[in-house]
């Protein structure tokens, strides 16, 4: 598919409190290079890359001597950035997909928008503020930052669950599968824009 060749960005991001480098492809297969110093966030990222068939390389340094949140909220900006450079005006693209992924005894909804308008409904809860060491509530952050530099609406509701990895995991992979099917080039758009307004900006 013509449409589909290229769609690859990359990111670099520097502030006093982290340094980010972040290479994607959209037309992937999935395959991950993972480095930001937080071994559970490692593991969510490499299902999403995996999951969504976006290949992703990242690497993050950050001040883990404060805690994790700077890490991982600036990884999903930087992300969210290279999804949105590698896209471009999301010609062609299916736009719209949503899905009820299911993980043992845990069921989580998540439904995305590739719309350019950038919008995160959150309804997940945890019953423990920690994931061995990961702050839970930093999972929202990181699918705040992302949704907001990607420009997609993004919903994410988890149904049902008992362990909070498997709730975490299920939202990573839930948001992966959508990424993948919205992202995914439509023959039946010909190329256009999937808009009657005709942008997706």
């Amino acid at each position: 598919m013509a449409e589909a060749e290229g769609r690859s960005g990359s990111i670099s991001r520097k502030t006093n409190e982290t340094s980010v480098s972040v290479s994607v492809a959209i037309d992937g297969t999935g395959a991950s290079t993972i480095s930001t110093g937080v071994g559970f966030f490692d593991h969510m990222l490499d299902q999403l890359s995996r999951h969504s068939l976006i290949d992703m390389t990242i690497e993050a340094k950050g001040d883990l001597h404060v805690d994790d949140h700077h890490t991982v909220e600036d990884t999903g900006i930087a992300i969210g950035q290279a999804i949105a450079k590698a896209l471009g005006d999301r010609r062609g693209i299916t736009r719209y997909a949503s899905i009820d992924l299911a993980m043992d005894e845990t069921m989580t909804r998540a439904a995305v928008d590739v719309s350019g308008r950038p919008f995160l409904v959150w309804n997940v809860a945890f019953s423990s503020p920690k994931i061995g060491t990961f702050d839970t509530e930093l999972v929202r952050e990181f699918f705040h930052a992302l949704a907001q530099n990607a420009g997609i609406t993004l919903h994410i509701q988890n149904l049902y669950g008992a362990n909070n990895h498997h709730i975490a995991e299920t939202c990573f992979k839930a948001v992966a599968r959508v990424l993948r099917s919205a992202t995914e080039i439509d023959p039946r758009q010909a190329g256009r824009i999937p808009s009657t307004k005709g942008t997706l900006a």
